[in-house]
């Protein structure tokens, strides 16, 4: 009961305490507005309209480099995880690229791709790959030898070994770095949308910034937690579904 009680709290406590603050004179009201405040930013925002293309913009570039990093991700981790040359050939050139963080491509990626679009993807790709092909590498070499040697001593052809043993049994790790690329593909957003564009909802925190406007700016850093929470709840309850065995 109590720790219902807790969960029940949590945010109310939490909103209430900011206003509290907010109010108290302790803090600047105008750099750290009240959340009564912020919802009415952000009830501003999407009275007119921008609220919706800002959120349709950032969404369709976390999903289409989420969905291009994983699926390259995972293939490519499958590949240097069952195969030495490949693992040599590889690894140690992502070795050397995973620890850069994706910010520190922006000026780069604003030189190769201007403003367009695919800079953005291209920079949610980048920090949803490595996160990715890391698990998958590591899932395939940690599956239980007796089942690979039991599959060849039964004949298994090689592409039935990939998708009936060693997929199955990386697929708990995959699921783990897929998870975790959830969140990170929303702090590349920030990064990609900082590169140069014309909506979204960093560009929006960014713009509010400048403008001083700062319970527009707390809204969409709310929006963007807000987006982010439901996201990885989504896909952790799908995960749970999918790896039944894990």
């Amino acid at each position: 009961m109590a720790n219902r009680l807790a969960l029940a709290l949590s945010l109310p406590l939490f909103f209430g305490l900011w206003e509290l603050v907010s109010r108290s004179g302790v803090v600047n009201a105008i750099l750290f507005p009240p959340p009564s405040k912020v919802v009415a930013a952000l009830l501003a925002w999407a009275e007119s309209g921008d609220l919706a293309i800002d959120f349709a913009m950032s969404v369709s570039r976390v999903l289409v480099g989420f969905f291009a990093g994983a699926i390259a991700g995972i293939a490519i981790g499958v590949a240097t995880g069952r195969y030495e040359f490949v693992s040599n050939l590889l690894t140690p050139v992502f070795q050397l690229l995973r620890p850069i963080p994706p910010i520190a491509f922006v000026p780069i990626v604003i030189l190769w791709f201007g403003l367009s679009e695919l800079g953005k993807y291209f920079l949610v790709f980048y920090g949803v790959f490595f996160t990715v092909w890391i698990a998958a590498h590591l899932g395939v070499q940690r599956v239980d030898e007796k089942l690979v040697r039991a599959a060849r001593t039964l004949g298994t052809p090689e592409h039935r070994m990939m998708q009936e043993v060693l997929l199955p049994g990386a697929l708990p790790y995959i699921f783990v770095g897929l998870r975790t690329s959830v969140g990170i593909s929303f702090y590349t957003l920030v990064a990609a949308e900082l590169a140069g564009t014309f909506a979204g909802l960093a560009y929006r925190i960014d713009i509010s910034m400048q403008n001083l406007q700062m319970a527009q700016m707390m809204g969409g850093l709310v929006m963007l937690g807000l987006i982010s929470a439901v996201a990885d709840k989504a896909f952790s309850s799908f995960a749970r579904r999918a790896v039944w065995w894990s």
